[in-house]
């Protein structure tokens, strides 16, 4: 109770009054931390998508390609006959 009496009579240093009007003192006080979030959200969104482009391009250049499925006989079969080829045995 008695820090609260010792207070009393001093002014908060970020505003003075005079009068019925009451002037607000404005000073930088660094970043918004809304601006802050955004721009450590936005940063781990970039660095995640480089990543992903060095990784994707690296895999490009290092992996064999795909191997294709192998294609049944009786699929080459109708290949062949839609190309005019016999087909061997026949």
């Amino acid at each position: 109770m008695a820090e609260e009496s010792d207070f009393a009579d001093k002014v908060p240093p970020s505003f003075y009054e005079m009068g019925n009007k009451i002037i607000y003192e404005t000073e930088a006080k660094g970043l918004n931390p809304g601006l802050i979030v955004l721009l450590v959200v936005v940063g781990l969104l970039l660095i995640f998508l480089v990543g992903n482009y060095i990784l994707y391009s690296y895999a490009q250049k290092t992996l064999p390609p795909r191997k294709k499925k192998p294609v049944s006989k009786k699929k080459m079969k109708r290949e062949r006959l839609k190309q005019g080829v016999s087909a061997p045995g026949e």
